[in-house]
């Protein structure tokens, strides 16, 4: 009698965890750059939300974007920066957090570094739906 409730208890809290994964997974490869990081309609504070969101979910997943030495986290940082100190440009920096005399405006870094974010989710949630394309034994033209 007690094995039947023990039995019941643990596959019910199974099935409630499951169920509850489940609807906890969003779906990134829905999500629109182009709505979610336009810097004119949402503004900047809202954008490097959005950044600062959905990168730290790359981050935990490991596929946090890379351009030119310079980590998403990275423009995130400078985007808020900049916001706060009021400037109109920032210093893009190398792997080693070295300025390379490079300058971009605050909106094109701020978009830049939500649209990486997205990005980086929406193309790992595709990855997962077609990796099985890219086999060389499924007769695909290369």
């Amino acid at each position: 009698m007690k094995m039947k409730n023990i039995l019941k208890i643990s596959i019910s809290v199974a099935l409630l965890s499951f169920g509850l994964n489940l609807s906890a997974s969003e779906d990134y490869s829905k999500l629109d750059v182009k709505k979610e990081c336009d810097v004119k309609i949402n503004g900047l504070d809202k954008v490097i939300q959005t950044a600062e969101k959905y990168n730290k979910i790359a981050i935990e997943h490991g596929v946090e974007f890379m351009r030119f030495g310079m980590k998403n986290s990275q423009y995130i940082d400078a985007s808020k920066e900049a916001i706060k100190s009021g400037a109109k440009e920032i210093e893009l920096v190398n792997e080693k957090a070295k300025p390379t005399g490079e300058k971009v405006s605050i909106e094109f870094s701020t978009w830049r570094a939500c649209s990486f974010a997205i990005s980086a989710l929406t193309q790992e949630a595709q990855a997962k739906k077609t990796w099985k394309l890219a086999s060389p034994s499924d007769g695909y033209k290369y």
